[in-house]
């Protein structure tokens, strides 16, 4: 069989394999990357979300967005991209098999790096192989990249971050989300993205997991059942939803299998089965990386800074740029995914009960067990104050790597400070132009714009919508409050689109003045 060489070889065309490719093809290596499937971009393009972090993490845009950046980016770096090519072997000597069409293509590299990604976690339960219980993953693959409702009525099992988002992005697709269920006793994902769709009405059960779902030929119904600290059901709390759709978001799982047929070195220790490499990827074998989730299970804008340090340690391995130049650019980089690394969501603080914020603030127990600020505890936070004319309102209670809205306001209304991680400030005295930026520039659409006493007994409240179909000026409905429970009239005053808000809509609706800081969402009656 012809032996191909090529300087680097890449596994994977999501966004750690691109930026790998894209930063060793800028030092001028010749990058080629394989990936499986019919596009590349990986999870990127199943991410219509916007992304968190600063600035230089790409925050407030859509991650699909992002991977046609990287794809531009590739592109003028020289970087070749193979796809529907699967690669079936990793071999020594850095020898790499690979699957294309109907033929098996044998090549050698310089290097190897391997960004092969995870893959979906499932759990066993009564009904678990009926068609209609499907990954989390699965059900984004099909709404966001073939417009396809996974179901109508859906339960989803997990509240970590995939399952708060598929779970939004499904009630935007026009599904039912009927509730969502977690074994754990805490909600494991962002408060915000729990908050936005707890306001939508949906309910969490914690401390519940999937006892049946029944069905014969697909799914029917589901009974969740409470667990007991040690995971063992407890009789008599079965709770059963009429549904056609299961999705489950219990974690992934790097896919480190192709490292391990090489040998390397492996690691248990780490959120999975992934490969023993060093900062920059080293793997035990010189001249093999490892990026993103398959050395470690991360957020999309971790893996592409890691992509970054692996493809600059390539370059200099391969001898295009000099150790000096290399370590620069790796502190660089490093600093970066640091800042992401922070708050508590940080990897130091996974499995804990954080009992204060960074601030001395005591958490929101009432977001950790049913997705949203209690009443009674959100004016503890410094997000919140009370201003007759209008102002921002920024329900962000926990200490995220997020500060484009700090970025956003123009007049200094909002403020975090240096540190990523501190709890967004509604600054005292500013004056607010209402030009709404801030609630399109939230990545967790917790900003909401309030003004008082607009007219006599009425307020406005202006909240980041992203469903279809828009309310109109003048339509009639209720105001939800942050648990979803209609607690008021509401009547729309004002709709508002731009390209700046890439996609979120701004609406304002008016509502008595008793419900001005409660109301946080809108229903067409």
């Amino acid at each position: 069989m012809e032996v191909i060489k090529k300087e680097l070889i890449v596994v994977g065309a999501g966004p750690a394999g691109l930026s790998a490719a894209i930063e060793a093809a800028k030092s001028g290596v010749k990058a080629t990357v394989f990936d499986e499937n019919a596009a590349p971009g990986g999870q990127l393009f199943k991410q219509i979300h916007k992304f968190f972090g600063s600035k230089e993490h790409k925050a407030k845009i859509r991650g699909f967005r992002i991977g046609q950046q990287l794809l531009e980016e590739a592109k003028e770096a020289g970087v070749e991209v193979v796809l529907n090519a699967t690669v079936i072997g990793l071999y020594p000597d850095k020898e790499v098999l690979v699957q294309e069409g109907d033929k098996v293509v044998h090549y050698k590299g310089d290097a190897v790096l391997v960004a092969t990604g995870a893959a979906e976690n499932m759990v066993n339960f009564r009904g678990w192989t009926l068609p209609g219980v499907i990954g989390a993953g699965a059900a984004q693959t099909m709404m966001n990249l073939h417009h396809i409702k996974p179901g109508n009525r859906i339960l989803m099992l997990g509240t970590g971050n995939v399952g708060l988002v598929v779970s939004f992005q499904l009630i935007q697709a026009g599904c039912e989300v009927v509730a969502l269920a977690d074994a754990a006793p805490r909600i494991g994902g962002y408060g915000v993205h729990a908050a936005k769709v707890a306001r939508t009405g949906v309910p969490f059960y914690l401390s519940h997991t999937i006892k049946e779902v029944e069905g014969t030929d697909c799914v029917k119904g589901v009974t969740i059942q409470q667990v007991d600290s040690h995971f063992n059901f407890i009789p008599g709390t079965e709770k059963h939803f009429d549904v056609d759709t299961v999705c489950v978001a219990v974690g992934l799982s790097p896919m480190a299998q192709l490292l391990k047929m090489d040998g390397i070195e492996m690691d248990t220790s780490a959120g999975g089965f992934v490969p023993k490499c060093d900062e920059t990827g080293a793997t035990s074998v010189p001249g093999i990386y490892a990026a993103g989730d398959v050395a470690g299970i991360e957020e999309a804008s971790s893996a592409m800074i890691e992509g970054r340090m692996s493809g600059a340690a390539i370059a200099e391995y391969l001898g295009y740029t000099d150790h000096e130049a290399r370590v620069v650019r790796e502190k660089e980089l490093d600093q970066s995914l640091e800042s992401l690394r922070q708050g508590m969501f940080a990897p130091k603080n996974r499995g804990k009960k954080i009992e204060k914020t960074e601030e001395g603030i005591d958490i929101s127990e009432n977001l950790l067990t049913h997705g949203f600020v209690a009443d009674d505890e959100i004016s503890r936070f410094p997000g919140f104050r009370k201003q007759a004319k209008v102002h921002p309102v920024i329900e962000c209670t926990q200490n995220i790597p997020c500060n484009p809205c700090q970025d956003a306001c123009k007049k200094g209304c909002i403020s975090i400070g240096d540190n990523i991680t501190s709890l967004p400030i509604s600054v005292d005295g500013s004056e607010c132009i209402n030009c709404g930026m801030c609630v399109a520039s939230c990545s967790g659409q917790a900003i909401f714009l309030v003004a008082e006493d607009t007219q006599p007994g009425f307020g406005e409240v202006t909240i980041p919508y992203e469903f279809l179909p828009l309310p109109e000026i003048g339509d009639k409905g209720y105001g939800l409050s942050r648990s979803g429970e209609k607690i008021c009239d509401a009547v729309i005053t004002n709709v508002r689109s731009s390209k700046a808000f890439d996609g979120t809509n701004l609406v304002t609706m008016k509502v008595p003045m008793e419900f001005i800081d409660r109301a946080r969402f809108y229903k067409k009656a």
